[in-house]
């Protein structure tokens, strides 16, 4: 009886090798967020072309959830790190201001970090400003030719009245007067002022857009009655 039994055990032990391992937990529920998907986000300091250097830390928060199939995978709330790639000021003459910011991870409460790639699609939290670019390069509406025009303009109403009280007659030499010289005055202030930088104020919210999809461990992403202290980030 010997013989039948050991059979018994080795062809029980070979059966159960072809079972699949346990799955670990957190691991069979993965989730994957696409590519495209679009959230919004709060920055948390301010971002300005006049002192952001390359490599410097952006920071910031999901302000809606993103629900897929009837499940929170980012909560509101959920922290974003990342980095300025580029900052340009900008010019004299020509030359807008612009800013490329990354967003490179994603935080939870719980402190599950997820590496992130994406990028701003939008920026509906501010005025004159556009993301020119699909690499989310944010950039400056021009306003050189509006402040040379308003100087231009102020500079002629001036002449003008100089002329006048200097004696000439308010007439076509006056104004000709007044042209010339708001025109040299508007071309010199052209030369001499810069264009507006691009400034983003905190709680500045902006559309972030993944660029490649993520994948998620579902079992992780929940933040109720978790263990673990909220990430934080001292700002200066």
């Amino acid at each position: 009886m010997r013989l039948p039994l050991t059979l018994l055990l080795l062809s029980a032990m070979s059966w159960a090798g072809q079972i699949p391992p346990a799955l670990t937990p957190g691991t069979a529920d993965a989730a994957i967020v696409p590519a495209g998907t679009k959230i919004p986000v709060a920055l948390k300091q301010a971002i300005s072309t006049k002192s952001a250097r390359e490599g410097d830390m952006v920071y910031a928060e999901t302000t809606f959830p993103f629900v897929q199939d009837g499940k929170v995978l980012i909560p509101a709330g959920t922290y974003l790190q990342g980095q300025i790639v580029h900052a340009q000021r900008p010019g004299r003459v020509h030359g807008r201001a612009e800013v490329l910011i990354h967003f490179t991870s994603l935080v939870y409460p719980n402190g599950y970090t997820v590496p992130l790639p994406g990028a701003i699609d939008k920026v509906p939290g501010t005025q004159k400003t556009l993301v020119k670019d699909p690499e989310g390069t944010v950039q400056q509406d021009s306003q050189t030719g509006q402040k040379v025009a308003a100087t231009a303009n102020t500079s002629v109403n001036t002449a003008v009245k100089g002329a006048v009280l200097g004696g000439l007659p308010a007439g076509s030499n006056a104004a000709a007067l007044g042209a010339g010289v708001g025109g040299a005055v508007g071309a010199a202030i052209a030369f001499l002022t810069r264009g507006t930088d691009v400034r983003l104020d905190p709680r500045t919210t902006v559309e972030m857009v993944i660029q490649r999809p993520i994948s998620l461990d579902a079992g992780r992403v929940g933040v109720s009655g978790s263990a673990n202290p909220a990430p934080t980030a001292s700002f200066h």
